[in-house]
């Protein structure tokens, strides 16, 4: 049995961000729809809490398809040369359950945890939003920087990490990548002000926003805490905003950002609007004005990985991409 092997180097270019936005789009919508099977994700963590092993596995109706994402999550990596989450998603078929893939997990999960909050602020923020605010300055805010330039025309950027060199360096990559001049914030709280789209994507365990600094209108992407213990938004920053979430189950099992504030009695279970998927389906109601501020809280789904790895397996096949390897899985005729 041939499967095909596609490495981190390669993914970039059988997925690019504005394909994949409207990967995440349908397959979040395809979640909402009840086609999808998504057990909550299990992690072994290590005796010392240094790192964990994270198993995320899932079904998809829509591409029929089923697979696992194996990924390290490290964070004692940032500032090195290797990337907190490593791992592989492995994609399976449904009809007989053969292996077809295994892909680098760690550049499918930058493209598109950056893709869904994408296809959420194409849904959610306002039509002349584009005075955009990135709080961090790793992969993600990268990846966000890019998706949200495709979603929304973008007449301002800035940027802010708690290292001024670090912001520094990434202001000066990403405006050489895109074209884009991006002013460093000297804190937070100047880099959000006035802001209408504003993205955290930081390693922060602790708020980094606050509710007092978001403007009117404004739609805030969070997506750098995916544990219960781990907040980048303040209680006062979810409470005044309307929520939506990539999966229900998922937030209220593992979104700090929203499971702290509803333990300090500031909201309940019915501050979430809906799925992002339900907005999409018209099932849950979306922006209701332009003063209102949205937030969209993002802890990653299995579903966007598998989505997102179909699209890729597909694309190697008809380009020649990745390698094939004879790997096994007939019935042995002596047995």
């Amino acid at each position: 049995m041939n499967v095909r092997i596609i490495s981190q180097s390669e993914v970039p270019r059988l997925l690019p961000m504005a394909e994949c936005v409207d990967l995440m789009d349908e397959a979040l919508r395809t979640l909402s729809r009840g086609e999808a099977v998504l057990p909550l994700r299990s992690a072994v963590w290590l005796p010392d809490r240094s790192g964990l092993l994270g198993l995320m596995p899932t079904y998809l109706a829509t591409p029929p398809s089923m697979g696992l994402k194996v990924v390290s999550v490290m964070p004692g990596n940032h500032g090195t040369e290797l990337d907190s989450h490593q791992g592989a998603i492995l994609l399976f078929e449904v009809e007989r359950g053969r292996l077809l893939a295994v892909i680098d997990a760690t550049s499918v999960t930058r493209i598109r945890t950056a893709a869904a909050s994408a296809a959420a602020t194409r849904l959610l923020a306002r039509k002349d939003a584009g005075d955009l605010a990135i709080l961090g300055t790793g992969v993600q805010a990268s990846t966000h920087l890019e998706a949200m330039q495709i979603v929304r025309n973008l007449r301002r950027v800035r940027v802010w990490s708690r290292s001024a060199e670090n912001a520094r360096a990434f202001a000066e990559s990403a405006s050489r990548r895109l074209g884009l001049r991006i002013e460093c914030a000297a804190d937070a709280r100047s880099a959000v002000e006035g802001a209408d789209l504003i993205c955290t994507t930081t390693a922060s365990r602790e708020p980094v926003l606050r509710g007092e600094w978001i403007a009117a209108g404004a739609h805030v992407n969070a997506v750098g805490a995916s544990f219960a213990s781990g907040r980048e938004l303040d209680t006062a920053a979810v409470a005044r905003a309307r929520l939506y979430v990539d999966g229900r189950e998922s937030a209220l099992h593992e979104a700090g950002d929203f499971l702290i504030p509803r333990a300090e009695g500031a909201i309940g279970d019915a501050h979430i609007v809906g799925e992002i998927g339900e907005a999409l389906l018209g099932r849950a109601p979306g922006r209701r004005s332009d003063a209102e501020i949205t937030l969209f809280k993002s802890v990653g789904l299995a579903v966007e990985d598998l989505a997102a790895a179909h699209h890729i397996y597909n694309r190697a096949l008809a380009s020649g991409a990745g390698a094939s390897i004879e790997l096994g899985g007939q019935r042995d005729p002596s047995g």
